[in-house]
């Protein structure tokens, strides 16, 4: 199954020279990059220790002290290196690689003699390990330890990192497992199964898809592991078994699982190696169970923006269609692991709603995790803010006005970068016969298509436009189908020409697939409607109500304090607004920003002793500016909101 399904085409085969995505590579790789190393050797003033680097140091015998930070600590390193690496493949930096080569070195320094690599462990008393998978994410650090030796090796060849983990997976696989005598459990917080998965396929060593499957299958079982676990420890159980266990997505087992439930980020970790093993495994149950949850997530559950995680309350899911705006979670690492689990179920099936979410979460609820300069951050990103409910609120407290130096839970920032820096391999994805375009980034793709290998050149005007245009190079004369994918915010109003002429194509799950013999030099343009969109929730959105937003293309906008005052929540959108494309002042030029009419409810006529009254406020014209939600928070503090008041008709 795996050799006829989609699959990503590789970073090493995409080059992205784009407009807009060049220069948030560019930020990520000269100046996020450096940023954070600088973080993870706590030194950066002002901002929250990180501890990483020295927790190693103090691992390997090079410095005394004790354990610095969260149990989880040493997997921002390891996320690091990893957006280090995707950054060498593409721009060697004989700096950076020095500075990795060093820091493989202490890790490798620090790991035990029998392939046990955790700093919490090591320095807290061995004798302890693994007996707390729930909660003490030694698997979880294992994980992003190898997605950061895969990564590293597939850049640079060196595979000093690579047989580290797999020294230290050859231990775990030796005490976890189904055989008698080992733990039978699974990690707490989920990423070692796709982890796996991706060693695998460089690996091709049966033993790591068969644990990442083990992981997957022995999920949920009765009776369940966590609470076997705190047994042993000791525990009393808290009464609320099955909330505490959904929060792991383990209450029961995968295939039995109808919702999205629990922490947002677990949940999309875990949902994402599903996906890998049922890729590799041709498992339909485990297929139909990541199109159940992605449908109930997607469709119920996400924001505007490709948020997810309602509530800070245990970083979660709530329930159906609860999606307050001003104590949203929506957390970046939830953001970053959607796009993850997207991609994974375009390699499942190819249909343009995955790519869609792709792209959403990308352009928004993503990318509003750092700063314009890559230098600040966001963990939380809601659609709404005041200053002062975050001041002030302890419901709030979570919701930061402005982006942060540094975190001591730190897990956002490194996991952007890495998103961030492998963006090629977002791309495209392929079978046999077809390639299939998900994102519109320009630059050139390689793949193999038809049976002969061909190159793509595509250039991409979006955000700013809504045109494309690809130029085929196939390397011999060869019949395949090109799939571009048609993206639901045009509302299926588009042109596509194929030299020139109308061009004939047939219409498949949101793809325009042209299937013909190319020649070289055949030239695609696809242009797409990118008019801005009022758009409306679900009514059972009760935050939403009457009320809208704004969109252009893949962007979603939103009203800021710097440009409209204080006071958002007395605005109101009317329906016959008609918006123009302007700049807004301290925002770079190539931010399109909108400028529209509105009205606020006016304070002039309302006593400000008056709490109620049986008058209406009355409404006062206003000029409104808006912003890409991404955008946020980069000039003064201030009050920011998605959604807006509708007007339905003229006062």
């Amino acid at each position: 199954m795996a050799d006829t399904n989609p699959q990503a085409v590789p970073l090493k085969n995409v080059e992205i020279h784009d407009p807009f995505w060049s220069k948030v590579q560019e930020t990520v790789r000269t100046q996020m990059i450096p940023y954070q190393w600088e973080a993870l050797n706590d030194r950066i003033p002002g901002a929250d220790p990180s501890y990483c680097i020295r927790n190693f140091k103090i691992a390997a015998g090079l410095e005394k002290g004790r354990h610095g930070g969260a149990v989880f600590q040493d997997s921002d390193l390891a996320k690091w290196i990893e957006a280090a690496a995707y950054s060498l493949e593409k721009h060697p930096d004989a700096k950076l690689e020095k500075e990795v080569d060093e820091t493989i070195g202490l890790i490798c320094k620090a790991q035990r003699p029998d392939g046990y690599m955790d700093t919490y462990y090591i320095l807290n008393g061995l004798d302890q390990r693994f007996t707390d998978l729930e909660e003490n994410h030694e698997l979880y650090c294992l994980g992003h330890m190898t997605e950061a030796a895969v990564a590293y090796y597939e850049a640079t060849g060196k595979d000093r990192l690579l047989k580290a983990v797999i020294r230290c997976i050859d231990l775990v696989d030796s005490l976890i497992g189904p055989e008698k005598g080992k733990i039978h459990g699974y990690p707490g917080h989920e990423i070692l199964e796709m982890a796996l998965v991706r060693l695998y396929r460089v690996t091709h060593n049966e033993k790591h898809l068969r644990l990442a499957r083990y992981f997957i299958d022995e999920r949920g079982k009765e009776p369940l592991f966590f609470e076997e676990e705190r047994k042993k420890r000791g525990l009393p159980g808290d009464g609320n078994r099955i909330i505490r266990n959904s929060y792991h997505q383990a209450d029961r087992p995968v295939r039995e699982q109808e919702k999205a439930e629990g922490h947002a980020v677990r949940a999309v970790y875990l949902y994402s190696g599903m996906a890998d093993v049922a890729r590799e495994t041709g498992d339909r149950s485990l297929s139909e169970a990541c199109r159940r949850l992605w449908n109930d997530m997607t469709h119920r559950q996400m924001y505007l923006t490709g948020g997810i995680g309602a509530t800070h309350h245990g970083e979660a899911f709530t329930y159906d269609y609860d999606l307050p705006n001003d104590t949203a979670y929506a957390e970046t690492c939830a953001s970053v692991g959607l796009v993850f689990f997207a991609r994974r179920m375009l390699e499942l099936e190819p249909r343009a709603e995955y790519a869609d979410v792709m792209e959403r979460v990308l352009y928004n609820g993503a990318l509003s995790g750092m700063s314009l300069d890559g230098k600040r951050f966001f963990y939380v990103n809601p659609l709404e803010a005041d200053p002062e409910a975050s001041r002030k609120e302890e419901d709030h407290r979570h919701v930061k006005i402005t982006r942060q130096k540094w975190f001591g839970c730190a897990c956002c920032p490194p996991n952007l970068a890495r998103l961030l820096a492998s963006l090629g391999g977002y791309v495209c994805t392929s079978t046999p016969d077809t390639l299939y375009q998900n994102l519109y980034i320009g630059g050139t793709v390689s793949a193999v298509a038809g049976g002969i290998p061909v190159r793509v050149e595509f250039r991409s005007s979006l955000p700013l436009k809504g045109s494309v245009s690809a130029v085929v190079h196939p390397a011999g004369r060869g019949r395949f189908r090109y799939a571009l994918r048609i993206p639901a915010w045009c509302g299926g109003k588009f042109s596509l020409l194929l030299n020139g002429e109308k061009a004939d194509f047939q219409s498949e799950n949101g793809y325009a697939v042209l299937d013909r013999e190319w020649k070289d030099g055949d030239e695609i343009r696809l242009s797409m409607e990118m008019k801005v969109r009022r758009v409306f929730a679900n009514p059972r959105v009760g935050e939403d109500v009457g009320r809208v937003a704004v969109t252009r293309g893949p962007l979603v906008y939103c009203l800021e304090e710097a440009d409209n005052g204080p006071g958002l929540c007395r605005v109101c959108l009317p329906d016959r607004t008609v918006f123009r494309e302007t700049a807004a002042e301290g925002l770079p030029e190539n931010i399109v920003a909108l400028s529209s009419d509105g009205f606020r409810f006016s304070l002039k006529n309302w006593d400000s002793d008056l709490l109620y009254a049986d008058h209406a406020p009355t409404l006062e014209p206003c000029s409104l500016l808006w912003v890409p939600y991404y955008a946020w928070a980069n000039r003064r503090p201030g009050e920011m909101s998605v959604w807006v008041h509708r007007f339905l008709s003229e006062p």
